[in-house]
């Protein structure tokens, strides 16, 4: 709904003057046609009462122009659906067993000195982090567990706002990669619980919470401004556990050499004085 309702009817030489669309975007019945369905069938998938065919699906995701992540949540959506109808107890069993964080991976974290590092768990909870990331980000150790969450640090710590130096972008991408997991389980209370709390908390996190738009960042670039030694610049990837395909290890990287590297020297060396 929200991507028909983005779309322009000019380019699919549809009428777009004001007098004549009652809605922006595409009509449901434009949608219908396009993809050679009934406008009924096409409002009822629209709605979520209808879970559609292959086929429908693609020329649906084709007709509506979805980039490829956000085909990938659709197709998601859709999968949740039918699984959901064979065993619904499943997800909230294995849920309980993804935030632990086995002691080989906290092991992994240790041994990463020169690159701030941590693990977070499907709604973006910090599970585990190396010291550095401590130096780096925030205290991690010194918060109440239900407040070591990344997206809700983002929102909610000034420091952090300060901390990034494209606030709005890593804003952005927090959200996006968080409406991923609420495709996986649209039922989770914590989930639910977080983004109730962030939409209160935050205007522009309902804003963008509302746009249902959807990433998935594995690797990227960024620049952090931090309050004792500068400017740092990282590389950073996401790394999934094979153990714990729901936890992802976040690395981020400083070039070899770098005022960054000899930055995190020094926060290393101001943090044993």
């Amino acid at each position: 709904r929200t991507q028909r309702g983005s779309l322009n009817p000019v380019a699919f030489d549809l009428p777009a003057r004001s007098g004549l669309r009652r809605v922006p975007g595409l009509r449901r019945e434009e949608v219908a046609e396009m993809v050679a369905i009934s406008a009924d069938y096409y409002t009822r998938i629209e709605q979520g009462r209808l879970v559609p065919s292959g086929p429908v699906l693609e020329s649906l995701i084709q007709a509506l122009r979805l980039d490829e992540d956000q085909a990938d949540y659709v197709l998601s959506l859709v999968d949740h659906a039918a699984q959901a109808q064979v065993a619904p107890n499943l997800a909230s069993r294995a849920r309980k067993e993804r935030l632990k964080v086995r002691p080989q991976l906290q092991a992994v974290l240790d041994q990463l000195k020169e690159s701030p590092a941590m693990v977070l768990g499907p709604r973006m909870e910090v599970l585990a982090w190396n010291s550095l990331a401590e130096l780096v980000y925030t205290r991690f150790s010194a918060l109440p567990k239900n407040e070591r969450n990344l997206v809700r640090l983002v929102f909610t710590d000034p420091q952090m706002r300060q901390l990034f130096a494209d606030w709005p972008a890593v804003a952005r991408a927090c959200v996006a990669t968080l409406r991923r997991e609420a495709t996986a389980n649209p039922d989770d209370p914590a989930l639910a619980a977080l983004v109730g709390e962030l939409t209160i908390a935050d205007r522009d996190f309902g804003k963008w919470w509302a746009a249902r738009n959807v990433t998935r960042q594995d690797f990227g670039t960024k620049t952090l401004n931090h309050p004792d030694v500068g400017e740092l610049i990282f590389d950073w990837d996401m790394f999934r556990y094979a153990s714990a395909p729901e936890q992802q290890l976040m690395v981020n990287l400083a070039e070899e050499g770098s005022t960054t590297q000899r930055r995190l020297a020094q926060l290393v060396d101001q943090s044993e004085t």
